[in-house]
Order: C-alpha cells, then sequence, then structure tokens
C-alpha cells in the first residue's frame, strides 16, 4: 500500500486551491478586458495579464517545492534585498521611477512595465516574522508577560524599517497591508489575551475617536486634524466621507458606486456596461465586475475568495509544524484584510488606497507577489500531506 512519503510532488498539491486559482485568474482576463473598453488606456492589458499569470504559476510551483528549513534561510535574505530596493526608490531618479499618483513606488522597467517592491515586502514579513515567532517560541517555552512584550519589540523592529520607507513614498495602502500581515501572526503567536485586546483596542478607539469628531465637530476635524495629513490624502478622506459632495475627490467612489448599483440582480452583460470608471482594470476591477454581471456574479467572486481563505485557514489548522501555521495566518490575514479594502472602497464603505483585488486587479507586481503566497500556502499543504496519516510500520 502506498504511503503518503512515496507520493510524488504533483500527488501532494491542493488542486482545490488550484482550481480556484484558475476560475480567478478567468474572471480577472474577462473583466480586464471589459473595463479596457471605456477608452481611459489604449493598451490592451488582457495579453500581459496572461503574460503575468503565466510566469507567476511558475514561480509559484517553484516556491511550493521549497521545504520550510529552505524558507527559514532565504527569509532574512529575501527580506534584505526586499528593503534595499524599497530604500533605493528615495535616490532613484525619474527617469527609472516616476512617481504615479503622487507616489514614488515603483520602477519603471523597459519590456517588463512598472515594479513595486513593497508588494514583495508583504512575503518577506510573513517569513521573516513567522520564522522570530516560531524562534521565540522554542527559546521561551514558559511564556511569560515579559518574553511576550520581548516577541512583540522583535517583531515591531523588524517590521518598521519597511514600514517607514513605504510611508516615504507615500503609500497607506500598503502599510495597512503590512500592520494586517503582523496583527494576524502576533495572534497566534501564543502571547497573552491582554495583549492582543490592547493592540487590537488601540487603533480601534482612535478610528471611532475620529469618526466621532468628524460628525459632531466637522470644522475641528478639517482646520485641526485633516491639514496634517498630505494633499492627496485629505482629497481621498473627503472622498469617501461625502463623495457627492466633494465631487472630484469622490469621483471615482461615486462611479464605482453608480457602477455596481446599475448592475442590480443579474448586471447589464459582460461587456455592456456604461459607467466610466477610472482605473478600471486595477484597484475598481470590482465595480466593472458589478455592472456586468450584478449581485449574482459578486457573490461568486465573494464566494471564491471566501473558500480560498478557508482551505488556507484549514491548511494552517492541520499544518504540524508552527513556522508553516504563522506564515498561513499572515496569508490569511492579508488576503483578508486586503479583499476587504478593495471591495469596500468600490461600494464607498472605506476610502481609496489604491489597493488591489488579489489575482483579478491588472498588474505584475500585485500577481506576482499573492502568487508566490500561493506557492508557499501549496508548500504547507505538500509537506502536511508528507507527514499526516503515515502509515505506522
Amino acid at each position: 500500500m502506498e504511503t503518503p512519503n512515496n507520493k510524488t510532488f504533483i500527488d501532494k498539491l491542493d488542486y482545490g486551491i488550484l482550481f480556484i486559482l484558475f476560475l480567478l485568474s478567468i474572471i480577472s482576463l474577462m473583466f480586464i478586458y471589459s473595463g479596457q473598453q471605456s477608452g481611459q488606456y489604449n493598451d490592451n492589458f488582457v495579453p500581459k495579464q496572461i503574460f503575468w499569470y503565466t510566469l507567476s504559476t511558475f514561480l509559484m510551483l517553484a516556491i511550493a517545492r521549497l521545504d520550510f528549513e529552505q524558507l527559514k534561510r532565504m527569509s532574512w535574505y529575501f527580506y534584505g534585498i526586499v528593503l534595499f530596493f524599497i530604500v533605493m526608490l528615495i535616490f532613484a531618479p525619474e527617469s527609472i521611477a516616476k512617481p504615479i499618483n503622487g507616489s514614488k513606488a515603483w520602477y519603471q522597467l523597459p519590456f517588463l512595465g512598472s515594479f513595486q517592491p513593497s508588494e514583495f515586502m508583504k512575503i518577506a514579513l510573513i517569513l521573516v516574522l513567522s520564522n522570530i515567532v516560531e524562534s521565540h517560541n522554542y527559546q521561551y517555552i514558559q511564556r511569560t508577560l515579559k518574553s511576550d512584550l520581548y516577541l512583540i519589540y522583535k517583531m515591531g523592529l523588524a517590521s518598521l524599517a519597511p514600514v517607514i520607507f513605504v510611508a516615504i513614498q507615500p503609500d497607506s495602502g500598503m502599510i495597512m497591508l503590512y500592520l494586517s500581515i503582523i496583527l494576524s501572526i502576533i495572534f497566534i503567536s501564543g502571547v497573552s489575551w491582554k495583549i492582543i485586546l490592547a493592540v487590537i483596542s488601540l487603533p480601534s478607539i482612535l478610528l471611532t475617536t475620529l469618526l466621532v469628531i468628524y460628525f459632531k465637530f466637522n470644522d475641528f476635524f478639517q482646520t485641526k486634524l485633516l491639514v496634517l495629513l498630505l494633499p492627496h490624502q485629505r482629497s481621498r478622506i473627503n472622498g469617501w466621507l461625502n463623495p457627492y459632495e466633494y465631487t472630484d475627490q469622490g469621483y471615482q467612489t461615486k462611479q464605482a458606486i453608480t457602477a455596481i448599483g446599475s448592475g442590480w440582480y443579474s448586471g447589464k452583460g459582460w461587456m455592456e456596461g456604461i459607467i466610466y470608471v477610472p482605473e478600471a482594470h486595477t484597484d475598481f476591477i470590482f465595480s466593472i465586475i458589478g455592472e456586468d454581471t450584478g449581485f449574482l456574479g459578486t457573490s461568486i467572486v465573494v464566494s471564491l475568495f471566501f473558500l480560498l481563505i478557508y482551505k488556507i485557514v484549514i491548511l494552517g489548522v492541520k499544518s504540524n509544524y508552527s513556522f508553516g501555521g504563522y506564515m498561513c495566518s499572515g496569508i490569511i490575514g492579508l488576503l483578508s484584510f486586503q479583499i476587504f479594502q478593495n471591495i469596500g472602497m468600490n461600494i464607498g464603505l472605506l476610502p481609496v488606497t489604491g489597493v488591489t483585488l488579489p489575482f483579478l486587479s491588472y498588474g505584475g507586481s500585485s500577481l506576482l507577489s499573492n502568487m508566490m503566497l500561493m506557492g508557499i500556502v501549496l508548500g504547507v499543504s505538500v509537506q502536511t500531506n508528507r507527514y499526516m496519516f503515515e502509515i505506522q510500520q
């Protein structure tokens, strides 16, 4: 009788995850093509997206073949390389690092297009923080408040440089993605619930306070608090909180809400949308899906995301190696927040931050980084299957 150890790498892959990714790739190509019919750009982005999906699939499978020890050994090297490219954006001339929408976050590469190193810091942070937590818990078997605070300190120190240099770009959306990774890994790291509640409650209280000030003391909010932000950040907040009053700042949000609302239950049909939404093929692809397919189509998309995250949760729980569980937790937190943030800004629930919709929005860096994360997930699946339910001789 064949044991799990005798199975090939191909046999051990999680084909449920691969099938979900295949469906998302088809949806991506369909609605990138539909979204680009607005005429905002003259390029055809579909062949480019096919290229990035093909390249990222090979990269995903290559990463899935790496074992946990290899990932741990490469984690700090990968972190250092990505951080180097993020820092060099500050000094890079505009001929190779042109600011886009007020943010200097991309390198412009011949033939390949733009490259955003901060996207790959998501992977580096997940690897490094998972490594830190596993090493710490191995060293401090008897947990104390002091050892828990020391773990938080080490995780914060590792996260500080990426957050600072991405804030300089500036890219507030990416910083929020980093925070979602940090909080998710802290959540299952074994630290005291008192610390977890403190970490979660502080930003919640701050956000609630700011919203109360906005609605109850709007003059104070506008004249004393909002002026502390950069101009494009002020525009986004005003456009989010009142898109129909701040018509310029809230134009994208207003158009996206209109497009999704006009789709009703079953949509107008593929490529039949008439509402112009800027950046429809990237950040606002969900609005195109909503207009073309309505509530039915958007529900299918959300369900696919839910199934993907659910399968990663199951893999993380089943992983017999804590490092795999920590990585899965970081990926779950990242994808959950990124999906919520993107859909939220499409329906006016959250401010526009430039966060893409994973696996659907056009973009080489975003797609490559997310598929690399799926490679880590598939690697967890392969190595879990290697040891679970092993037949005793």
